[in-house]
């Protein structure tokens, strides 16, 4: 899911600010003990996400899809003083993971993770956020995005990532994940409510504001 050569990757990240222990840590974990590691953000779209969040510096932030923690551990860096970070999973096995990460961060009392269907979870949600990230199953996404919308303020964000996946985006015959990447992609494009620009960092996000 890599759209730049790993000597570029390389590049970037012996020139960019260093991977904070507790993220190393946890990048190293998840490659070691879990399935599919290529999931966790790590360190060069870890370090783009703690930026974005600190330069909002945002009360309320929505996650859907935790994985392991570590992009909710970036985001929540970025926090105010008051704010809390809202991630949600189908997987509640990882959480005790996420959990003893979160203690390592000294996040806990920042971060709710939440367990169970997003679909369901954020309809409940009585709350409005200045920053939501999508990073879940790919078929859902405009799915999430509907659901979020009107729980965002204006001139807030929805990044969602994965977005390029690895290229296929272009590709003229393409299989499920990746045709309903595309018509994310042009439901955001065609969405006068919003401008929006795709940024081939990693895997691609497409960073989305809220217009008045």
């Amino acid at each position: 899911m890599h759209l730049v050569s790993s000597e570029i990757e390389n590049y970037i990240e012996q020139h960019s600010s260093k991977e904070d222990d507790t993220l190393r840590e946890l990048s190293r974990e998840t490659h070691v003990k879990i399935q599919m590691p290529q999931m966790v953000s790590g360190n060069m779209q870890g370090q783009f996400l703690e930026m974005f969040s600190a330069m909002l510096s945002p009360k309320r932030i929505l996650e859907v899809g935790t994985f392991t923690g570590y992009s909710a551990i970036a985001l929540a860096k970025g926090l105010s003083v008051d704010g809390l970070l809202y991630t949600i999973d189908i997987n509640e096995e990882l959480q005790p993971m996420c959990a003893r990460y979160f203690e390592k961060a000294n996040l806990s009392a920042k971060i709710k993770h939440l367990i169970g269907d997003a679909k369901t979870i954020i309809p409940e949600l009585n709350e409005v956020f200045d920053l939501v990230f999508i990073d879940a199953d790919k078929i859902n996404y405009a799915n999430y995005y509907d659901s979020v919308f009107n729980k965002v303020r204006v001139g807030g964000y929805i990044i969602a990532d994965n977005v390029l996946w690895s290229g296929k985006v272009v590709d003229e015959k393409k299989d499920k994940d990746t045709l309903a990447i595309h018509r994310f992609n042009e439901k955001i494009a065609a969405d006068s409510r919003v401008r929006s620009f795709i940024l081939p960092l990693r895997d691609g996000l497409n960073i989305v504001q809220k217009l008045g």
